[in-house]
């Protein structure tokens, strides 16, 4: 099996996950009701099932506190960011500080192919610039050490790209 098809079930899991976890953040309905929709209206074959769920539950349990880990790092307050940019961000960061294993930047390549995906023309770009401050600030391994000029006021701005929430 190549490497191309071992990493595909997966990158299936993180795009439903940021689906679910859309219609969780606008909705506000229960993450198991959610799950549940989802496998009875989408076809599941080539997708790590266990994966989706584990993304799915693991940001909604941990998203308060992955709001706090992240707004350092970010250049407005977080309900002022988009709300497709708000659950890119929350499952990037889930990531980091859940899978030791998986190298941060196939958690930022896999973010800005997302963020490409579902997001505005300039979603790639936000949401790549607050994960690689969160992966320098949160030192994770293989991050490029914080330098000057990395702090979150130094960032170029930019405008939001849709609704706030």
């Amino acid at each position: 099996m190549s490497e191309r098809m071992n990493w595909e079930p997966r990158r299936r899991a993180r795009r439903r996950a940021l689906q679910a976890l859309y219609q969780h953040e606008i909705g506000g309905d229960d993450v198991d009701g959610i799950i549940i929709q989802f496998m009875d209206t989408q076809d599941f074959e080539g997708v790590d099932l266990p994966y989706f769920k584990e993304l799915v539950h693991g940001v909604d349990e941990q998203g308060e506190a992955l709001r706090e880990a992240l707004q350092p790092v970010m250049d407005r307050p977080f309900s002022q960011v988009d709300v497709i940019e708000r659950v890119l961000l929350l499952l990037g960061a889930w990531q980091f500080r859940n899978e030791p294993g998986t190298p941060f930047q196939v958690v930022l390549e896999e973010s800005v192919d997302l963020s490409n995906r579902f997001g505005s023309a300039q979603t790639h770009s936000y949401v790549n610039a607050v994960l690689d401050r969160a992966a320098r600030a949160w030192r994770l391994p293989g991050a490029p050490d914080e330098t000057p000029g990395d702090a979150p006021n130094d960032a170029p701005d930019e405008a939001p790209s849709g609704e706030a929430g």
